[in-house]
């Protein structure tokens, strides 16, 4: 089981459900995960353990799995899209690499926080920028459920925020909230929901919640992204 698999999976749903697809992408990893566990306790990583006289763990190794490739899921539904509107995004950790291109060294640049003497990237899962001027419009953590990064995503937003360099910045999260935390609304809010509608500029999810002007299905991600480009807020 390989990413390739997922996103074969998905096209197969988008054949089904058409505009609807986002709101199965939870099923994409369901319909997996046992066939994933089984590889993987076949494979030559459980065989290794076994002979050193421990257990493989499959349901710990299927989560991180999960978690690495729920991002790029994200990405590959993203991706055309964003380029329609000449937008790009890459995962957050290739700004980390030694050699960077032309383009994606003036990126990061355009993405570092200060901290005095220093200088850091946030710590996210995809980067949304205009290739044309390498201006970052966004930044994005792709979680399958709020609590694996909301306050974190919070944080670097409001370090973005702290700089006129970056304050432009969007904070995004796309999940598919299967905690449940943003189902209820605002009415009765979540820890979560509070932080999302009050720290973010937007949380876009693959599942039918009570939407807000914060909180929002998947599809408008793009939508609001369109907006902005439209406005031309953007800088750096």
């Amino acid at each position: 089981m390989k990413l390739t698999d997922l996103i074969a999976i998905y096209e197969q749903k988008k054949k089904i459900y058409g505009d609807k697809a986002y709101l199965h992408v939870s099923e994409i990893f369901e319909e997996a995960r046992e066939h994933y566990k089984n590889e993987y306790l076949s494979g030559p990583r459980a065989a290794k353990l076994r002979a050193q006289g421990k257990t493989p763990d499959a349901e710990q190794s299927w989560k991180a799995f999960k978690g690495k490739n729920f991002e790029k899921v994200i990405w590959h539904m993203i991706d055309k899209e964003l380029q329609s509107i000449n937008l790009r995004a890459i995962p957050g950790n290739q700004l980390e690499r030694k050699r960077l291109s032309p383009e994606l060294s003036k990126v990061y640049r355009n993405l570092l926080i200060r901290y005095g003497q220093w200088a850091l990237l946030p710590d996210v899962d995809l980067v949304i920028y205009e290739p044309a001027t390498c201006s970052v419009i966004g930044i994005v953590s792709c979680k399958i459920t709020l609590r694996e990064r909301i306050a974190q995503t919070a944080y670097w937003k409001l370090k973005l925020l702290n700089d006129p360099l970056t304050m432009h910045i969007k904070g995004y999260f796309i999940t598919t909230d299967e905690d449940g935390d943003l189902v209820a609304g605002i009415a009765n809010p979540s820890r979560n929901r509070i932080i999302v509608e009050h720290e973010l500029d937007g949380t876009y999810t693959l599942r039918e919640v009570a939407e807000s002007e914060k909180v929002k299905a998947f599809p408008k991600f793009i939508a609001d992204l369109r907006k902005i480009v439209s406005r031309g807020e953007k800088h750096g």
